[in-house]
């Protein structure tokens, strides 16, 4: 069941239904073309079928702000989704880029928000776990979103929860108070969600600019991006293999201990709806090389800094097997990925189908999901801007108004848990890691 919350969270969202609707052959409305009739991709894993054979996603879409649903309900896809899973705040006022406020109003809205996703998972047959598209810069998405993280832990304590969330671009942001509200949403990542993959808005901007050549990208644009990275990282689960067939044994051979669950992704050959990088010919090795390039990682922090926990390379097209053992053989030679000294040293690849109803102008694409211990550097950048707000108690009187009244303790228990984390990928470092004692904030 995907979870959209919030401006950017709804908008990424959108792009990805776009996409999937593409590639399972649906049309805006919900209705399968006549090509797809005979498909063998599991619309299901995303979809189910209304009594009317049209499709439905299994979204919830939720916003304090009507702007963006609006867009959503006025665009050719207003037929798509269910009207009782889109959620808009009476009053309409959002939550103006305050966590707190975002995180109150969710709160106070908590019977209408379980209901729909109680109902939506209660529709499906074995539901695995819940997507979670926010933004942890602004006040809907981080607030309202880690108040549903809290509760969805709460509700469904065995179903895995996994979120795609926007890392602010600090350079572009307009929101000042941006710091304060990423650190109390990361903290409830840390101990909420069971994998949370980082979409860096400061490295997909850089991407946009620098290697599909576009002078100033829309935010359509780098949504498509993100589409394409969240359609690609469920390729297996919608086009069924013989390995990670499901959500748990994706994430499971990627997180090795609890809470270093944050992982970063690559993207290669990169294309932008008509923009395309400049990749002639793609082979499996190269693709494979290309995925270790720091270049092409959606992430602002570098990989060449620290090293890598696990890898799972996600290879898209007609591939041979064999070239697979080879291109692996080859990266081990060179010596291309640094990896833990304390586990197994080895990238691991699922190979996927392409969709046969989506035109690509590269036979082989490849999609890196990997947990490496440079992420520590958006939360050390993090740490040090929240530093410079907090030391002088800059804006903190808005979120006193809306919940903290008493005392800001809340903004120290955040710190802390984020310090935490940061000292646990630097022990992920050393060879004695297997027993490092977390100093965990209770």
């Amino acid at each position: 069941v995907t979870l959209q919350v919030g401006q950017a969270g709804n908008a990424i969202g959108q792009s990805f239904w776009e996409k999937l609707t593409k590639e399972h052959g649906i049309s805006a409305e919900g209705v399968l073309e006549p090509f797809a009739a005979n498909g063998t991709d599991r619309k299901d894993v995303f979809f189910y079928q209304a009594d009317d054979e049209h499709y439905i996603p299994r979204a919830i879409l939720m916003d304090l702000e009507p702007r963006v649903i609006n867009g959503i309900m006025n665009s050719p896809y207003k037929r798509l989704f269910n009207k009782e899973n889109v959620f808009v705040s009476k009053d309409g006022g959002g939550a103006g880029n305050n966590w707190a406020s975002g995180f109150s109003q969710g709160e106070k809205l908590k019977d209408d928000i379980i209901d729909m996703i109680v109902r939506e998972s209660e529709n499906s047959d074995s539901l695995e776990g819940f997507v979670l598209c926010h933004s942890i810069a602004g006040g809907t998405g981080s607030g309202m979103g880690s108040y549903i993280l809290e509760q969805l832990n709460d509700y469904f304590p065995k179903k895995l929860i996994q979120t795609y969330s926007v890392f602010p671009d600090a350079t572009t942001t307009e929101v000042v108070v941006a710091p304060y509200n990423q650190i109390l949403s990361s903290k409830r990542l840390i101990e909420n969600s069971d994998c949370t993959i980082v979409l860096d808005n400061t490295k997909l901007n850089t991407i946009a600019t620098e290697r599909l050549q576009i002078k100033n990208p829309s935010v359509s644009q780098l949504n498509s991006l993100v589409a394409t990275v969240m359609s690609a990282s469920t390729t297996t689960l919608r086009y069924p293999g013989y390995m990670n067939n499901d959500l748990v044994g994706l994430v499971a051979s990627l997180i090795p201990t609890p809470r270093t669950h944050f992982l970063m992704t690559g993207y290669t050959p990169l294309t932008i709806q008509s923009q395309t990088s400049t990749v002639r010919k793609t082979t499996v090795l190269d693709v494979m090389r290309r995925l270790l390039q720091t270049k092409n990682i959606m992430v602002s922090a570098s990989p060449r800094n620290g090293c890598y926990i696990s890898i799972l390379n996600i290879i898209q097209g007609h591939v041979d097997p064999t070239s697979v053992h080879k291109s692996l053989h080859r990266i081990r030679e060179r010596k291309l990925a640094n990896f833990i000294p304390w586990g197994p040293a080895s990238i691991q690849v699922a190979l996927a189908r392409k969709s046969p109803y989506v035109e690509t102008p590269h036979k082989v694409s490849g999609m890196m999901l990997a947990n490496h211990t440079c992420l520590k550097e958006l939360f050390i950048k993090n740490l040090n801007d929240y530093k410079r707000l907090r030391k002088r108690n800059a804006f903190t009187e808005v979120y006193k108004k809306e919940m903290f009244s008493d005392s800001l303790e809340e903004f120290d228990a955040a710190r802390e848990a984020v310090a935490s984390l940061v000292d646990e990928y630097s022990a992920a470092e050393t060879p004695d890691y297997c027993n490092y004692e977390p100093n965990c904030p209770q």
